[in-house]
């Protein structure tokens, strides 16, 4: 790198037109460090985005998912309006984004979007997401990625509400051909909104917060009576926030442990949740 053409000049031209670095670096040694005729070459080539368009709010956006036998891939990606979000343009990129992640397995969302695009690799993840942003005219966010392993003995189950506004996953481990079984507890999922898998999990603080609050509500009662209080709210807390011990939502007699065990018992296999993921536009 020339010596005018420092980091803070490549980070400038980066966050005024959305254009990943390894461009803006390019842009900024063709036009000898003018940022501004950088711009300009960018524009030309389609790539950089209105600089007011990278600033805008996303608060809108549709999670979508790609899966193989090897793995599962989600993705979130943000727009500023709902209206943009069903343009097909923007499906379009929220499946190529799904698939690339599927792909490569990235560590994280800083490392995918600077990865080759599969369809094009002259220009980065980022850069195919600010040529989409140039085309629709909003701010386009890709705000989170992740990719989930599939193993032998799991089942993987995968669950979108309301078009891509909530999407959950299950991995059930103990059997495959389970995957019908893991929709259901997506679904199950995606109504009741579980804080944590089971009371293991429940941080001591949260446990103790909870411990308080039950201990104010019972004062002047004898030592061995509130504790029994205490206890009962406590598991009816659990019951409350950790997928395990919730009731199912298709049959409240039975729990989500009775479930698992239910179905277990038909195929002579023991079945655990190994982990389950919940997300929600901007949540």
């Amino acid at each position: 790198m020339s010596a005018k053409i420092t980091a803070e000049l490549i980070k400038e031209l980066r966050e005024r037109t959305g254009v990943g670095m390894g461009k803006c670096k390019e842009a900024l040694e063709e036009a000898g460090g003018d940022i501004e005729m950088a711009i300009d070459n960018l524009r030309k080539a389609g790539m950089a985005s209105a600089v007011k368009k990278e600033g805008r709010e996303t608060n809108e956006g549709l999670i979508g998912f790609a899966e193989n036998a090897n793995a599962a891939s989600f993705a979130e990606v943000n727009a500023e309006t709902d209206f943009v979000t069903q343009n097909e343009r923007f499906k379009g990129f929220l499946e190529d984004v799904c698939k690339d992640a599927l792909a490569s397995k990235p560590k994280d969302l800083e490392q995918f979007l600077q990865q080759k695009y599969s369809k094009d690799p002259s220009i980065t993840i980022d850069q195919y997401r600010a040529l989409i942003v140039q085309s629709l005219g909003e701010n386009i966010k890709v705000s989170r990625v992740l990719v989930l392993e599939k193993s032998k003995d799991t089942s993987v189950g995968i669950y979108s509400h309301m078009g891509g506004k909530i999407v959950t996953a299950v991995v059930i481990e103990g059997a495959s051909g389970l995957e019908n079984l893991a929709k259901d507890i997506g679904m199950h999922i995606a109504a009741e909104s579980p804080d944590f898998l089971k009371p293991e999990e429940v941080p001591a603080d949260i446990r103790a917060r909870e411990e308080e609050i039950a201990k104010s509500q019972v004062v002047g009662k004898p030592a061995n009576i509130i504790d029994k209080i205490v206890e009962g709210k406590i598991n009816a807390f659990y019951d409350q926030v950790c997928l395990l011990r919730q009731k199912y939502v298709k049959d409240p007699s039975i729990s989500i442990t009775q479930l698992l065990e239910r179905e277990g018992k038909k195929i002579g296999k023991n079945l655990t949740i190994r982990s389950y993921i919940r997300w929600q536009i901007g949540g």
